[in-house]
């Protein structure tokens, strides 16, 4: 019997959302720009990459967001920004002395749906002129639906965007006031509809549990309305408070939080119901109709885990683009340079904006390996690690071993085969996949709750 309040008040450190591992707090070396220099350089030439492009502007400051991100009531910063994007392409293009085949672009913020048309046809022209894009690139993008118009729209098709990730949070007014984000069940279902008419192929929906002033009844009521929507995929996260990274987060009342045994009931109501309605759990948080990709991807063991989520992109390459983006270079990480006057600075140099990163050493590799297959599957197969590592991996099967055979919790179990987290301990993923986390001691770095 898992004893879910045990468990949690166990976890008074937190615990990561392992989209990278080590995770970015630990991104500590400060040539970040050599480590991403020396990795497109050597980038094979027919190796598929993906594209991860930031744009950490929003016409509104959403109290709950823990994103890198900037308020600006003018639209000029924004244009003069996708100017710097388009110089850090294109030296990154030089840089690698070549075009990448493109398999998958996103774009983040921020809210880049704030875009005006003929930006995004700029960006359009710069990804063909520095990338090779084909009929198989995926390309999505982050929406606000109060920022959406109808030339943004026209600028989406030009782009050629495949997959929608619309922003709902919590339909209560009262928790929209809460959180400073107003949007209406009618204005969201407008423009979810007016996105497939545009032939956007795939629609997701974000809502959020742990919400201040979110109740069982308005939560219950936001999702029976994201089911009305009948999106592709819902994604339902747990609201990260980490008002020691994002000041703008004091302005919710602590007292309005719902407490963590409320927050965990609250997590498993909404997913049973998603559920019920006929959609597929993927991995801790994500949820898509049986035929989706992600779906099919999850079936198959070919789920993979960045900075987005759950995603069925295998590129071994990610690169970042923007103020704070993150690049992943399958043996390193580097994160750009956050200030987006700084950023634009330095691009506008001739440079890309590469500030600090980490290089995986054996350890690091074998380790996130775990993780990402913990978080995926809910399970690491020991043939697959001897597979990948040779002999490198045997120590690390013991440790898998030993952990399940100490787990005071008895939310993990191993056999000769494999380990894995056990069906009705799923809940608590993100606590088991920190068991093999070797940074997770460094009291000097502080994470969101365990669920």
């Amino acid at each position: 019997m898992i004893d879910a309040e045990r468990i949690l008040a166990s976890q008074r450190g937190a615990v990561p959302r392992y989209t990278s591992y080590p995770t970015a707090p630990h991104f500590s070396a400060p040539d970040g720009l050599s480590i991403a220099r020396a990795r497109l350089e050597r980038l094979p030439a027919d190796e598929p990459v993906s594209l991860y492009l930031h744009v950490p502007f929003c016409d509104r400051l959403c109290w709950f967001c823990g994103c890198h991100t900037k308020h600006t009531l003018k639209y000029a910063p924004v244009e003069a920004y996708v100017g710097a994007l388009l110089e850090e392409m294109a030296t990154v293009r030089e840089l690698a002395g070549r075009r990448f085949r493109l398999a998958h672009l996103h774009l983040g913020g921020g809210s880049p749906s704030m875009l005006r048309q003929p930006d995004i046809e700029r960006l359009a022209r710069a990804l063909q002129d520095n990338f090779r894009l084909g009929a198989d690139t995926e390309i999505s993008i982050e929406i606000d639906p109060s920022d959406v118009t109808a030339e943004t729209l026209k600028g989406f098709s030009v782009l050629g965007v495949t997959r929608a990730s619309v922003g709902v949070q919590d339909f209560s007014e009262e928790v929209q006031r809460a959180i400073n984000r107003p949007q209406t069940f009618e204005q969201t279902r407008e423009i979810i509809d007016t996105l497939r008419e545009s032939g956007v192929r795939s629609i997701n929906v974000d809502a959020l549990y742990g919400l201040p002033l979110q109740t069982e009844e308005r939560l219950v009521s936001t999702i029976d309305k994201v089911l009305t929507l009948s999106p592709d995929r819902i994604a339902l996260f747990g609201y990260a408070h980490v008002p020691w990274m994002k000041k703008h987060q004091r302005l919710i009342r602590e007292e309005d939080l719902p407490g963590t045994i409320e927050r965990f009931h609250h997590a498993g109501l909404a997913a049973d119901m998603i559920a019920g309605a006929g959609y597929d759990r993927i991995g801790i948080d994500h949820f898509a109709k049986p035929d989706d990709s992600l779906a099919l991807a999850a079936r198959k063991g070919r789920l993979f885990r960045n900075f987005q989520g759950y995603t069925t992109d295998a590129c071994r390459t990610l690169i970042g683009l923007g103020a704070s983006a993150i690049s992943s270079y399958g043996d390193a990480y580097v994160q750009n340079i956050v200030p987006t006057r700084e950023y634009e600075n330095t691009v506008r140099n001739g440079k890309i904006a590469a500030a600090r990163g980490v290089e995986l050493s054996v350890d690091d590799r074998i380790r996130a390996y775990m993780i990402e297959r913990i978080m995926c599957d809910f399970a690491v197969s020991f043939e697959a690690m001897e597979e990948r590592f040779g002999d490198l991996a045997r120590p690390y099967i013991a440790e898998a071993r030993l952990v399940a055979a100490t787990d005071r919790f008895g939310l993990s179990e191993a056999d000769d085969r494999r380990f894995r987290v056990r069906e009705e301990a799923r809940r608590f993923t993100r606590i088991v996949a920190s068991w093999f986390d070797a940074y997770l001691e460094d009291s000097s770095v502080r994470y969101s709750k365990a669920v």
